[in-house]
């Protein structure tokens, strides 16, 4: 059964009274690769009343927010699998003309800063009942950030929102936390010692806080901008902290408090959310409309949560950790086996990846020294000696999967980060260079999809991305094994303009060397877009390294975004992103 959508559904199932609604800016899809399904399922298996409002009107006379009262614990709010900004608008800033986290694609079906506008109507109208707010959109702003499409540092969303209480990262543990607390008794004000949470407090007097760490304050960081970079130091310095402190930020009067995160590095905590009765399928209101991001996942598997990658653009590390947790193999084949099942499933799964493709069981060999680093990235700018990056989990992750009856074929979708397995002399190991021959013949659609970003030196060091050469070595041994075993794939490298410390000079070099390289075949490209909570996002509003305070060149002016990008128009017809 579905989880319920309407009064009708939830009369249907005899309940005189729900504990908690959830309202999300996506259409419902009852899988665990969609958030509002997940804490809905987790909710659930407590024990608790649960219903969902998907893609609820904002702009009528509310009744979506109105038609199921105010539940007995609280409201959940979140934007979507996708920030509404992001979802909304081009590199650009023009508005996008469909959404894929819709029924039939059709866009317009939430607003911008969804979180932001559900939370505000659902305090207006029940202000009694506690709203939490949780997801990528809520995560990447529980302090501040700078927002692109208004170009301007905003507040932590908890000052906008009005909400009693924010969930950042993967959170389904933490909502099952806040669920019980309020069940027994206690007053959402009084939840302020749960990890990865933050909220509002006026005085800093009645906490028992510990260890802290200050930031400067909002009203600081607008008045001068390596205020605002010195926050994100620290900020990002503690996010890669295995055990962190908990940030205290001054807003308008008050202070944001940002609980550090909890990680559980048991794969039954992992499984637990995988291994719920989803149905796997989008609610029958869509009346079977296809929903492109469905489409596209619904016969993959994640089989991991975060990643030690660190590039600059990236919210990864900032919303799940840099901290690999992984599923088990028996729940990754269980879930498997439940795709075989579905009635038009043909026999080919279509990714079996997360974050990163192959940072499955990956981790320092000595926990001790985790514990104690602070490292944004395990890889950049070389290898962790302390990481253990074998494949070999991996390799045998695949082959059980091929032998598993029903399935003909297993591609590999997420990227994969070839600096985990080469370097500029070539491969790190034999086992190494097994991993990869077996990925080109056992797990390519065609295509094998790889992000070396750019070429220059200087912009790649911006991006914390690994030098070219390696590349060039990965692209080497790549068509090597292709003429060797016939295989005639392509390899698609994905390439970005316009990021900070990129000129146009560098440009024309980067167009240059792809075509002396002779890769020209295929490109999936795309103008950089500053999303919060990213070192690059920082660079961008600053103008300069917040590390190392080096000023760097920003093509911030819409014609000097869309002069860089034109190399890439000029040069091949880009494939779709």
């Amino acid at each position: 059964m579905f989880i319920p959508t309407s009064k009708k559904e939830i009369e249907a199932l005899g309940w005189a009274e729900l504990d908690v609604i959830l309202f999300t800016g996506d259409a419902y899809i009852d899988h665990p690769a969609f958030g509002a399904a997940v804490i809905g399922r987790v909710l659930e298996a407590d024990g608790f009343r649960v219903a969902i409002v998907p893609q609820p009107n904002w702009r009528d006379d509310l009744r979506d927010f109105k038609k199921m009262g105010a539940p007995r614990l609280f409201f959940g709010v979140t934007g979507g699998c996708m920030d509404s900004m992001v979802n909304h608008y081009t590199a650009n800033k023009r508005l996008r003309s469909n959404d894929a986290y819709t029924a039939g694609a059709t866009a317009g079906f939430r607003p911008d800063d969804a979180v932001t506008v559900y939370s505000r109507i659902l305090k207006n109208l029940f202000p009694e009942t506690p709203v939490v707010i949780g997801g990528i959109e809520a995560s990447l702003r529980r302090l501040t950030h700078y927002d692109y499409w208004r170009d301007t540092l905003k507040p932590s969303i908890l000052l906008d929102s009005r909400a009693d209480l924010l969930v950042y990262g993967m959170g389904e543990h933490i909502i099952r936390k806040i669920a019980r607390h309020l069940n027994e008794g206690k007053k959402i004000n009084e939840l302020t010692e749960i990890p990865q949470t933050a909220f509002l407090v006026q005085t800093l007097e009645s906490l028992n806080f510990g260890i802290f760490e200050s930031l400067n304050s909002f009203e600081d960081c607008l008045k001068d901008k390596r205020k605002f970079a010195e926050n994100f130091c620290l900020l990002e310095t503690e996010s890669n902290k295995m055990h962190a402190a908990r940030l205290i930020e001054p807003v308008a009067g008050k202070y944001a408090v940002v609980n550090p995160p909890e990680y559980r590095f048991d794969e039954n905590d992992v499984d637990f959310a995988f291994d719920l009765p989803y149905t796997r399928l989008p609610h029958p209101r869509y009346k079977n409309k296809p929903i492109p991001a469905f489409e596209m996942i619904k016969f993959s598997v994640n089989i991991h949560r975060g990643c030690f990658g660190g590039c600059s653009f990236c919210t990864i590390s900032a919303h799940q950790g840099k901290f690999i947790i992984n599923r088990s193999e028996r729940s990754i084949l269980n879930e498997i086996r439940q795709i075989v099942q579905m009635p038009d499933f043909k026999g080919y799964l279509t990714d079996l990846g997360g974050p990163s493709a192959n940072m499955y069981c990956m981790k320092g060999r000595d926990a001790g020294l985790c514990s104690k680093c602070s490292r944004y990235s395990c890889i950049y700018p070389k290898l962790c000696k302390n990481l253990d990056n074998s494949h070999s989990p991996l390799l045998a992750l695949y082959a059980k999967v091929r032998n598993m009856e029903g399935i003909k074929k297993l591609f590999i979708g997420s990227g994969i980060r070839y600096d985990l397995f080469m370097d500029a002399h070539g491969f790190l190991s034999r086992e190494h260079a097994r991993y990869f021959d077996e990925l080109l013949q056992h797990h390519v659609s065609g295509r094998l999809k790889v992000a070396p970003e750019h070429i220059s030196p200087h912009v790649l060091k911006a991006m914390r991305k690994p030098i070219f050469e390696i590349f060039l070595k990965m692209k080497e041994e790549f068509e090597r094994i292709d003429r060797v075993k016939k295989l005639r794939q392509q390899l698609v490298p994905y390439l970005i303009s316009s990021h900070p410390g990129c000129t146009e000079a560098d440009m024309r070099q980067l167009i240059g060397i792809m075509q002396q390289k002779r890769i020209n075949r295929s490109l999936q490209v795309q103008d950089f877009t500053p999303t919060p909570m990213t070192l690059s996002s920082v660079m961008y509003y600053c103008g300069f390294d917040p590390y190392t305070g080096k000023k760097l060149y920003v093509a911030r002016q819409k014609e000097e975004k869309m002069k860089q990008k034109e190399y890439f128009n000029s040069f091949i017809q880009p494939l779709p992103i």
